[in-house]
């Protein structure tokens, strides 16, 4: 068949094409404990993917390869031309280059990186809309730490939800994934980005054609947030929706058994003040039809912080349209882990890694009853007699009834304590104040 013949073709011209935009990721860092994201523990080294999305050097990645990173190092792909005509079928190593975080997202696992080199080879992003199950796609990273390496399949589902009520969807392929290429592009036939591998089902620990990218157009969405603010802003109104299945449907006895039921209000919050109500459906977002939960979620997430919402409800025979204004959703504090680094914000005697406060921070965390403080960011270990412990997103305020303003001044007061002495930690959680009490044990 000639059209066969011709795609067989053009797939080692692909491949060529392609690998420049492509790199390594080599990290040294503290990772999470299985059981707990939050409680880091000791160094480790991995290696990853990330693609070139833009020619003055920012990579987008998965977050779990940079998460927690005290280096991050990427390896270029080996030049095309060395000057001299190659007789040799190995290649030389590409160049290795210091990497800066720029930003992570843990919703989406998603991270952004920077290099500090112009001119790079880079790839674009696929309209999402025109992927189509059975396409061919390639894989290509670094899998097991082997670097420019490429994989064929095809896309098994454009859109594969995991769970009923996850926002995230991601592009379903049979291409081979291994662990290495987490963070690397799958393409397609015109080199496109569709999307970005994030990891794989399996049973015996290899890959079993059950692979799963992160959509193009998340992606590219995450990564201009992350390059214009830092992270991604989100909105919100203060309502959790689910999608309907038949059974609940018949439970509750709704008018229709699909689409998307507010299972939760906020008090006091944007969907409360405009009205809404559990157990109201919601059957369209500013006149477009809502179909399911992750739908409606993902529509307002997109809104701007101040934006209006109409909403088109079903209750229960009656319909109505309610206007709501949407707000900036406050981050999970456990993102803040993503922002610090052991070597320089360990604080060894509370067991945790330490953030100063400043404003933006200030404004994520929704207002401080006290502006005046440090962050905790992340979980080294807990503290033995530490009733309760501490928590990522907590806020020191106090030590031993003697304000804390930065990690210094924290610190400061803690190296004055001795072994036996009483450390009493007033902190700030979610609007409350509480004391933390323990013995110093070194």
């Amino acid at each position: 068949d000639p059209a066969v013949a011709a795609i067989a073709d053009r797939i080692p011209d692909l491949i060529a094409e392609v690998h420049p935009a492509v790199v390594q990721i080599l990290v040294s860092s503290y990772g999470p404990t299985s059981d707990d994201p939050s409680t880091l523990r000791n160094e480790h080294l991995g290696t990853g993917s990330g693609v070139i999305v833009s020619s003055d050097g920012y990579i987008v990645t998965n977050n779990h390869v940079v998460q927690g990173a005290r280096r991050v190092q990427v390896m270029l792909a080996p030049p095309r031309d060395i000057g001299v005509e190659s007789t040799s079928i190995l290649k030389a190593h590409g160049e290795v280059l210091g990497a800066q975080i720029v930003g992570t997202d843990m919703e989406t696992d998603l991270a952004v990186i920077k290099i500090y080199r112009e001119n790079l080879p880079t790839l674009s992003f696929a309209n999402i809309d025109e992927v189509r199950q059975g396409e061919l796609v390639f894989a290509i990273g670094s899998p097991m730490g082997l670097g420019n390496s490429a994989s064929m399949g095809i896309v098994s589902s454009t859109a594969r939800q995991l769970n009923a009520d996850d926002t995230m969807v991601f592009v379903q392929t049979d291409a081979a994934v291994n662990p290495g290429n987490s963070g690397g592009p799958l393409v397609d036939l015109e080199g496109q980005v569709v999307g970005i591998n994030s990891f794989i089902l399996t049973q015996s620990g290899g890959a079993e054609g059950l692979s799963f990218a992160i959509p193009a157009h998340i992606v590219e969405s995450v990564y201009t947030q992350i390059k214009n603010y830092g992270r991604v802003r989100r909105g919100t109104l203060g309502i959790r929706a689910q999608t309907i299945h038949p059974v609940m449907a018949r439970g509750l006895k709704l008018e229709q058994d699909w689409g998307a039921i507010i299972s939760d209000v906020a008090p006091g919050g944007p969907g409360e003040n405009a009205g809404l109500l559990r157990g109201d459906i919601v059957t369209t977002l500013d006149d477009r039809p809502i179909e399911n939960g992750r739908q409606l979620l993902v529509r307002v997430y997109n809104k701007a912080d101040g934006s209006k919402a109409s909403l088109g409800i079903l209750r229960g025979t009656r319909k109505m349209t309610l206007e709501a204004t949407v707000v900036e959703r406050r981050p999970d504090p456990r993102q803040f882990a993503d922002r610090v680094n052991p070597d320089e914000n360990a604080i060894e005697r509370l067991g945790i890694l330490a953030m100063e406060l400043d404003n933006d921070i200030v404004q994520m965390l929704g207002g401080l009853r006290d502006p005046n403080g440090v962050l905790v960011a992340a979980i080294l270990f807990q503290i033995g007699g530490l009733n309760g412990g501490f928590v990522p997103g907590d806020v020191i305020h106090q030590i031993n009834g003697r304000g804390v303003g930065s990690i210094d001044a924290l610190r400061a007061s803690l190296n004055q304590l001795r072994r036996g002495d009483p450390c009493v930690v007033q902190v700030e959680r979610r609007g409350q104040l509480k004391y933390l009490a323990f013995e110093i044990s070194d």
